[in-house]
């Protein structure tokens, strides 16, 4: 790879990331660390429960700023749980020291979404989270609120994954209509490109009676963030039918897992991110975790377009979302170069062909 190609880097760019010092950890990548075009975090030997969510701004750390923020240390080497309502500042194993040219954004990962862990990358004189700019070089921290379900992490657990870029990767609505032409980047609904392509909600399911979401339960068990299929669905979600109308209201606070009408597809030589479709549409947030990596829904590794899982927050007030209103939009980007994994090749991936499919965490409902 020439080494001025723009472009989202890759698997192979990752690896080589670590070799030459640009990531660096006293630890080796983990399997399954370092996916088609990101990489997952992970959590350091210590928390620090703090006062207030907070940035760092451009003169101070974040080691500065918990001096005075910070409540007490929770050691993560046993595991320990982070609380609701809570604030926690957890120092990652990985820190950068990245090139002039690469600058990074992050996100949650599609598990930490599902569960309503809301998950933040911060770094010193950072004016803005889940945004490294290019030439950082220094430490890297996650801001972890469990929004809904108490959570039980340790040291390693991986919460939160980072993406890298050189130069400039977004793609217009022009070309991505041209993709879509060559590609078929998605399928149902209402196949609209416009700021990306965008998705609607899907509640008519199979018709009257069928499982079109869950609303998550209050009140409910612990949920051990590295324990994959060790908790019963029913324990903590409230499985939403469809009874009359395809419409539901949105109460206040509450959290949802919801589908896209439409089946995505992102192909080899992209990767894609889902970001709100506009905060005048209505009150609430639609996807906390918004990577898509190449290959998802893509045939040749084992799909044939998948439907967006959707996180759905209420804000303020009850808002009705009605079939087909859109919801939120996937924006592509070009990569440096096509991956050397795709995204649920070999890689035994949770969501590959999805539907409506809660975290990995659950064992399947009945």
């Amino acid at each position: 790879m020439a080494a001025d190609v723009s472009g989202i880097l890759p698997v192979q760019a990752i690896e080589q990331m670590f070799d030459d010092g640009s990531i660096v950890s006293d630890q080796a990548p983990v399997d399954g660390q370092i996916q088609p075009a990101s990489l997952d975090l992970r959590l350091g030997a210590t928390a620090y429960r703090v006062r207030a969510s907070f940035l760092t701004g451009p003169d101070t750390t974040v080691l500065k700023k918990l001096e005075n923020l910070k409540l007490h240390k929770v050691d993560l080497a046993q595991g320990a749980v982070l609380e609701t309502g809570c604030v926690y500042i957890v120092p990652l194993q990985e820190s950068l020291v990245l090139p002039a040219d690469i600058s990074a954004t992050a996100n949650p990962k599609s598990s930490t979404g599902r569960l309503d862990v809301f998950t933040r990358v911060i770094t010193d004189q950072g004016v803005a989270f889940d945004t490294v700019p290019a030439g950082y070089a220094g430490p890297l921290y996650a801001e972890i609120s469990p929004l809904t379900f108490p959570i039980l992490v340790r040291t390693g657990s991986r919460l939160s994954q980072i993406r890298f870029r050189r130069g400039e990767s977004l793609i217009s609505d022009q070309f991505l209509q041209m993709v879509h032409r060559e590609h078929t980047l998605v399928t149902g609904g209402n196949e609209r490109i416009g700021g990306g392509v965008q998705l609607s909600i899907d509640l008519e399911g199979s018709g009257k009676g069928s499982l079109v979401g869950y609303r998550a339960k209050h009140h409910s068990g612990l949920i051990d963030v590295d324990k994959p299929g060790a908790h019963a669905p029913l324990d903590f979600w409230e499985p939403i039918y469809r009874r009359g109308a395809a419409e539901l209201i949105l109460d206040p606070n509450e959290f949802y897992i919801l589908v896209s009408q439409e089946a995505v597809h992102v192909p080899p030589d992209y990767a894609a991110e889902m970001v709100p479709f506009d905060a005048l549409v209505g009150e609430f947030r639609v996807h906390y975790a918004g990577f898509f990596d190449p290959g998802f829904g893509h045939s040749s590794a084992g799909g044939v377009g998948s439907r967006a899982v959707l996180e759905v927050r209420s804000h303020d007030v009850p808002f009705i979302l009605e079939h087909g209103q859109t919801v939120g939009r996937l924006v592509y980007e070009k990569m440096s170069q096509r991956p050397a994994t795709l995204y649920g090749e070999g890689i035994g991936s949770n969501y590959q062909g999805q539907a409506l499919k809660l975290s990995k965490h659950f064992r399947a409902v009945d």
